[in-house]
């Protein structure tokens, strides 16, 4: 008997460590796939990301902002490569500095690339392609043209040329005859933003070792580059078809940021394209110059309004918010304030025309007025920053129309006569309610009781008007006084 409890016993032990074992496969299995699980995570996370910038058109505001938030996301994401792709025609001078300070104080190297084939990268392009750690352009691109349009009513080709100094003796200049100031002729503003221009690209060039001679020519000579020239003048670094090309050489290439050299480790990185979000969007819109000046002229429209007819509300609102939009606008963008003014003053002399026989000379000028301030009101030459003429002829019609619709409406209404308060009961008729001796008595006036007082007495039903009006009592006296 204690021999058979011993078996089982035996039995037991065998069985329990067969099942012990299995348990233990499972859970070395389970750890395992752990492992190599965590290891993949580790080798996905490490997987190196660039970040695609896209500017596609003029560097405005908008773009600006993009850039900027860009880069700074980058760099909070600890970003390989920032590839900043360009088809641009230039743009204003405060947004593509804005974006040169950004590049050259990145932690994160960026790579401007003159890409899709076709694009270009002229004006406000070519400096922000100087300042950036790496340059490269697609086949069939260029670049240059980056003379500065004058800030200025007529810009630089509209102004005359200077009166011919007196020659030193010699009949000719130190530099064989040429203009002193610059290879341009023009004013002397003219040359100091050339002048300017031409010192801020050098120092890009000598920063990144690029260029510096051909790119002062591109600000005095305003010459241009094809992708295969500007490799050749080691203008760029080099050409690609596209970006998973740009990253396969640039793979292991070395370059300076921040003064400190770094090693590009690109291999099969993953690509982020960074869309624009509703701010920069926004931003984009609101800084077009054709969409700020509706917007300014929707402000003083829907304000005029209100205040010709007020209590509409909605009108005033909404002239409130996008006379504030274009304000917001206005000081992001090179405006002209005295096309501004001309603008204000031609919508007064179309107002003034209603009120004044002028037989339509005010209104004629006010709407000329209007046009020029137009014209004037963006003080640049650059493309993609005038207003065209498409947008200008309309609203001005528009313009005038409403006007004088509205204040016709208002003139109309300011000469209809008085139909509510103390004004319009004065001279009305009423009717006695009940006999009185002239002392305290009640009549019936528009339909309302109203207690008056008379010098003689009244009948019921009698009528009366009323003369004088003392708090909430009429004087009256009985409107058949004179038949008597």
């Amino acid at each position: 008997m204690l021999l058979a409890q011993e078996r089982l016993l035996a039995h037991e032990i065998k069985k329990s460590i067969v099942v012990f074992m299995e348990r233990l496969s499972i859970l070395r299995t389970l750890l395992f796939s752990l492992l190599l699980s965590g290891l993949a995570g580790g080798a996905v996370a490490a997987q190196p990301t660039v970040l695609v910038l896209a500017v596609d058109g003029a560097i405005s505001p908008g773009s600006a902002d993009y850039v900027v938030r860009g880069l700074k996301s980058a760099a909070e994401d600890q970003t390989q490569l920032v590839v900043l792709k360009m088809d641009t025609p230039g743009g204003l001078d405060t947004a593509m500095r804005q974006i040169i300070k950004q590049i050259i104080a990145s932690p994160v190297p960026v790579a401007a690339f003159v890409a899709p084939q076709g694009a270009r990268a002229a004006s406000a392009g070519t400096y922000i392609l100087y300042a950036s750690h790496i340059a490269a352009m697609a086949p069939a691109t260029n670049l240059g043209a980056a003379t500065p349009i004058n800030i200025g009513i007529g810009g630089i080709d509209g102004q005359q040329q200077p009166e011919k100094q007196p020659q030193p003796e010699g009949g000719k200049d130190q530099k064989k005859g040429k203009n002193p100031l610059g290879a341009l002729p023009g004013s002397t503003l003219q040359h100091k933003q050339i002048n300017d221009a031409a010192a801020y690209i050098r120092s890009l060039a000598q920063m990144r070792g690029r260029n510096a001679e051909w790119a002062e020519q591109a600000v005095r000579e305003a010459v241009s580059l094809s992708a295969d020239e500007a490799l050749k003048l080691k203008v760029i670094d080099m050409i690609a078809p596209d970006v998973p090309e740009l990253l396969n050489k640039l793979d292991g290439r070395k370059v300076k940021v921040l003064g400190v050299e770094r090693t590009l480790d690109l291999k099969g990185a993953n690509i982020v394209t960074l869309e624009p979000d509703w701010r920069s969007r926004l931003l984009a819109v609101i800084a077009d110059p054709s969409i700020a000046y509706l917007l300014m002229l929707a402000g003083i429209f829907g304000l005029f309004f209100e205040f010709s007819n007020p209590g509409f509300v909605l009108p005033g609102v909404v002239g409130a918010i996008s006379l504030l939009l274009a304000l917001f606008a206005f000081q992001m963008l090179p405006v002209n304030y005295a096309g501004l003014a001309l603008i204000i003053l031609g919508i007064g002399f179309m107002i003034a025309e209603v009120f004044i026989p002028s037989f339509g000379v005010v209104g004629i000028g006010g709407v000329v007025a209007f046009v020029i301030g137009s014209v004037l009101l963006i003080d640049t030459d650059m493309p993609g920053f005038g207003i065209p003429w498409t947008v200008i002829v309309p609203v001005a019609l528009f313009s005038a129309l409403f006007i004088f619709f509205v204040a016709g409406m208002a003139v109309k209404s300011w000469k209809r006569p008085v139909v509510s308060g103390r004004e319009e009961l004065i001279g009305s008729s009423g009717q006695v309610v009940q006999d009185f001796d002239g002392s305290d008595g009640w009549a019936r006036v528009h339909g309302e009781t109203w207690r008056i007082r008379c010098k003689q007495p009244l009948r019921q039903g009698q009528n009366i008007r009323v003369l004088h009006m003392d708090g909430l009592i009429l004087d009256v006296d009985p409107e058949n006084a004179g038949d008597e």
